[in-house]
């Protein structure tokens, strides 16, 4: 296996455990992060969101695959099962990843999933009558920036 796909199941197996420190160690120091909800984070911001998300965590579970990687690039695909704090319900995300490596750690990570299919399960009816919508994209990643800001300011 590659030292970068182990990397990876370095990275998922700390997910699974709950464990953002050893998540955070699989980055560079300036790795760029992004997905729907977080769609641009820089350096410790990332490790940060990781440490915020898993310490909220709630009937939490991650399953991965898929992993392959080589000396620049690399992807997995995982799908993550927790309750959704705000509103209680349950949600199943099904993400794929893609990596950049340099010097053996992450330099870039880019999930992707549908943010339709997960608003419509966190939020209910506004998240099916409106997830689509750009107005209720941005506020769900002005309610996560909201989040993470005061995660980064009580640490």
């Amino acid at each position: 296996m590659h030292p970068n796909a182990k990397l990876l199941e370095q990275f998922y197996s700390a997910f699974q455990r709950l464990d953002a420190e050893t998540m955070a160690a699989c980055y560079a120091a300036d790795v760029e992060f992004s997905d729907p909800v977080f769609p641009s984070l820089q350096g410790s911001e990332a490790g940060d969101m990781w440490r915020m998300l898993t310490s909220k965590a709630q009937n939490f579970s991650i399953v991965f695959d898929g992993i392959s990687a080589d000396d620049q690039r690399g992807q997995a695909h995982w799908v993550a099962t927790y309750t959704f704090s705000q509103t209680g319900r349950t949600v199943v995300n099904d993400i794929q990843a893609n990596f950049a490596f340099r010097d053996g750690k992450i330099v870039n990570h880019h999930d992707h999933f549908d943010l339709w299919t997960w608003s419509r399960q966190a939020l209910g009816l506004k998240g099916l009558l409106l997830g689509w919508t750009p107005v209720v994209r941005n506020a769900i990643q002005a309610q996560a920036a909201k989040g993470l800001a005061i995660f980064r300011s009580k640490k």
